[in-house]
Order: structure tokens, then C-alpha cells, then sequence
């Protein structure tokens, strides 16, 4: 039980991230992968994939949808590359870091250069490679500062002030 709703917790923040939008050529670049991310090395794949997946939903809502039912499959694909991180980056972060980058901005893409075309494919890139960069960073910042907090609660060392 507590696992479900430090994932509901993880999927709400992804939300909240998912509202802050940086707007760039195409669309825009939100906050959504970081708790996503947080929440697949803390809990694991299957949390990290719900937050990942759900999250991007909620970031597109937010966003009005700009590509249609096309989110529900960036949903699936976000779910599936954060089902698959933990297990890349728990053997080597930096590997970790550039699977997650690599698919998030090549990778996951990839099926719209068919579905659209080649321009629309390569004016996403950038974008998407900005937003997993800077995604990535944040997980990192935020990881390193909540990490020690969440030790200190595993062993029961946490301080009311």
C-alpha cells in the first residue's frame, strides 16, 4: 500500500512538472520525466513506469494535446523506457543517463517520421534533446538531495526540526 501511494505521489509531481513548460520551435518542454525518473530509481521500474507513463498525460492535457491521440502512445513508449532505465542505470548512471537522452530524443520519436515525416521528425529533436538534458539534470540535483533524507528515514534518523 505505501508503495502505491509513493507512486500516486511520484505521478502527481510528474503532473506538476508537466506544468512547467519551457516553449521551444515545436510544442514545448516540460518538468513531467523527473519525478518519473525519481520514481523508477526509488521504487522501481513498475512505479517509475506509471508515473512516466501517466505523467505524460497529464503534461499533454495540460498542454491541450497539441498531437492528438498520438499521446497515448508517447504514454506507452514513456512508460516502457522508464520500465527500462532503472536496470541500465543501477549498473552504470552515465549509461543510464545517455539510454534515457538517446531514446527520449532519437529513439521514441522515431515512429512519426513515418506517421508524419521527415521534417516534422528532425524539427522535434532538438527539442526533446533539451528537455531530456535538462530533465536528466534535475533528477540528478534531486536525487542527490533527497537520497540522504530518504536513509535517514529508512534507519529511523530523521529529526522533527
Amino acid at each position: 500500500m505505501k508503495k502505491f501511494v509513493w507512486t500516486a505521489m511520484f505521478t502527481s509531481m510528474a503532473a506538476l512538472g508537466g506544468l512547467l513548460k519551457i516553449p521551444v520551435g515545436i510544442g514545448s518542454i516540460a518538468l513531467d520525466a523527473v519525478p518519473a525518473l525519481l520514481a523508477s530509481i526509488l521504487l522501481g521500474p513498475v512505479s517509475g513506469a506509471v508515473a512516466g507513463g501517466l505523467g505524460h498525460l497529464l503534461s499533454a492535457l495540460t498542454g491541450g494535446f497539441p498531437l492528438g491521440p498520438f499521446h497515448l502512445f508517447i504514454s506507452v513508449e514513456m512508460a516502457m523506457l522508464l520500465l527500462l532505465f532503472p536496470f541500465i542505470y543501477n549498473k552504470s548512471r552515465w549509461m543510464g543517463y545517455l539510454f534515457f537522452i538517446t531514446f527520449n530524443s532519437l529513439v521514441l520519436p522515431l515512429p512519426f517520421l513515418w506517421m508524419m515525416n521527415s521534417v516534422f521528425y528532425w524539427a522535434l529533436v532538438p527539442a526533446l534533446t533539451a528537455g531530456a538534458c535538462i530533465n536528466v539534470i534535475l533528477f540528478c540535483f534531486v536525487l542527490q538531495k533527497i537520497k540522504p533524507a530518504l536513509m535517514g528515514v529508512k534507519e529511523g534518523k530523521v529529526s522533527a526540526g
